[in-house]
């Protein structure tokens, strides 16, 4: 295992990104917009309204234009080609990658006549997939070769890809979930990419049949779609349902594998506002209902232990959950997380040992190692724990008792203070820290052909915090929410994995968290007992809460 992190200081490693798996996708037709299953608006196609070169502009200014050109996708960015010489424009390619950088650092240098440096910010990088990664706000420098036609300076050479301001960034592209399944084929798991939001479902179409995974997510997803699919490259709309070509392999395809198939295409394109989906060969419709999974969502009440017992909470009065909340009155809870039954969970007691509770069973002993930190529960009863100074010694333990010793933890931590498996249980996040300096690390899950975790991933470096990470938990399928601070104050950090972080200011002495089933739930934990929501602000809705539990899905209806 290796953690993956974005160290972009070369022009080498800026010409290696990408942004799209294929140059010169199309950035025409149109597809039907609506509200996605998320609830989220429809984004809006759009591009800036670039201006093409102008008559004796200098060698200088054709290569800012040129740049301020790359927030024009339109035709395959056909100003910012304008600024190339004739042979220049075929070499160039756009889809090559994205640099988003900090404007007012822009720096341009001309070597000589023919040379232009310029120097960026970078902010992050967006590789030949869409993939989104912070970078350490380093420099990098792109140089530019110029030649005269026509009397008029042009760019001979110019690094492939694209250089955004963040502001222009959030505006030219949007986040989309590619959508594949866990491998027991039950859940759906997110994969965020970004992509210029003109035409943008010819791109995730494009992204998910004929692409793959996320490299850190690879081993923890499957895909349905067979190697030898693949889609066309465009998806119009026709009555009000996009039109997904694939080639005629499709028609060799089971049935059951082409229902997966609808069913991803489906719910990655609704993330581009798509509500109607057709799988076609040869013009010729696939007849096939799309496959069921199981939803992540959880119990919108909040779950906590309060003087009144175990269970959800309504202002003051107190829902037990059946069986379970009997089985929390006999254990003296510090943490607590719920599994998507609601038959068991996962406790860190006072006496900071992790034990499994059971509604129909005693309380029994998971991990007594010194130092451990709050457990977390997956899908299939699996109890990770770790202690805090030993960050690469996780474990699961079975519902049976057996411990499964997980390999490549977190390498070069040296500390780890949260750790919780999303709700899917193919990812897992960690707030941890490198001899001091604290991150927001996220990890696939590995597992063997019969589901026993087998090791983790290369880590995702998914952000860095500038004080000590508190709690970290999943507030929906693809969004952390992170404590970080000290008693001087707390941040709150919503870091969607794979997306732009937004931070603000917590309570004070907020010590946890639980996620609901959208970012804006969530709810946060004073050490004197108070539960808080965001409104406008965070407000007080509740008092007397010991344990704030987190929970990992409801049971199967």
């Amino acid at each position: 295992m290796r953690v993956i992190r974005a160290l972009y200081a070369s022009l080498v490693t800026l010409c290696a990104l990408a942004l799209v798996a294929c140059a010169g996708l199309p950035t025409s037709g149109t597809v039907n917009p609506g509200l996605p299953a998320s609830g989220e608006e429809t984004v809006p196609d759009f591009s800036f309204v670039v201006d093409p070169p102008q008559p004796g502009a200098t060698a200088e200014q054709i290569v800012d234009g040129f740049i301020r050109a790359g927030s024009g996708p339109r035709q395959n960015w056909a100003t910012a080609r304008l600024f190339l010489s004739e042979s220049a424009q075929n070499d160039w390619q756009p889809d090559a990658g994205v640099t988003v950088d900090v404007l007012s650092e822009r720096k341009y240098t001309d070597a000589s006549p023919e040379s232009v440096t310029l120097t960026v910010k970078t902010a992050a990088t967006v590789d030949e997939s869409g993939v989104y990664q912070t970078t350490d706000g380093g420099s990098a420098v792109l140089p530019f070769t110029l030649e005269k036609e026509g009397g008029e300076w042009r760019i001979s050479q110019a690094p492939d890809g694209v250089v955004l301001d963040e502001d222009q960034f959030s505006s030219v592209f949007h986040s989309y979930s590619l959508m594949y399944f866990d491998p027991t084929w039950e859940y759906l798991v997110p994969d965020i990419r970004w992509f210029p939001t003109l035409n943008a479902a010819t791109r995730i179409a494009d992204a998910l049949i004929d692409g793959s995974p996320t490299p850190w997510l690879s081993g923890s997803v499957v895909s349905a779609f067979p190697e030898n699919v693949e889609a066309l490259p465009s998806v119009p709309e026709v009555d009000g349902v996009a039109q997904v070509e694939l080639t005629e392999t499709a028609l060799s395809v089971p049935t059951d594998t082409l229902s997966r198939m609808q069913t991803q295409l489906s719910e990655s394109l609704a993330s581009a506002g798509v509500t109607g989906v057709q799988m076609l060969v040869s013009g010729s419709p696939l007849t096939v209902e799309p496959a069921t999974y199981r939803s992540t969502r959880v119990d919108a009440r909040p779950l906590a232990q309060t003087e009144s017992g175990f269970g959800f909470l309504a202002g003051s009065d107190v829902t037990p959950v059946e069986g379970l909340s009997d089985a929390m009155a006999d254990v003296d809870a510090k943490a607590i997380e719920t599994a998507a039954d609601q038959k068991s969970a996962a406790v860190l007691t006072t006496d900071v040992v992790v034990v499994r509770v059971d509604a129909n069973a005693a309380a029994e002993d998971v991990d007594d190692r010194a130092g451990v930190i709050d457990p977390t529960i997956d899908p299939e009863g699996y109890i990770w724990s770790v202690p805090r100074d030993q960050p690469n010694a996780v474990i699961a333990v079975d519902v049976d008792g057996n411990s499964f010793e997980i390999a490549t933890a977190w390498p070069e931590a040296t500390e780890i203070t949260a750790m919780q498996i999303s709700r899917d249980g193919t990812r897992m996040a960690a707030l941890v820290s490198e001899n001091g300096r604290w991150s927001v690390w996220v990890a696939g899950v590995v597992r063997s052909s019969d589901g026993v975790p087998e090791r983790l991933g290369d880590a995702l470096a998914v952000t860095t915090l500038d004080e000590i990470g508190i709690d970290v938990g999943w507030l929906d399928s693809s969004t952390l929410g992170v404590l970080s601070g000290d008693s001087d104050g707390v941040l709150f950090t919503q870091q969607p994995v794979g997306g732009i972080a937004t931070t603000t200011s917590a309570p004070p002495g907020v010590i946890s968290l639980a996620g609901a089933n959208q970012p804006g739930l969530v709810r946060l934990l004073g050490a004197d007992g108070e539960l808080y929501v965001r409104r406008t602000n965070w407000v007080s809705s509740a008092s007397g809460v010991s344990v704030l539990a987190t929970q990992q899905g409801l049971p199967s209806s």
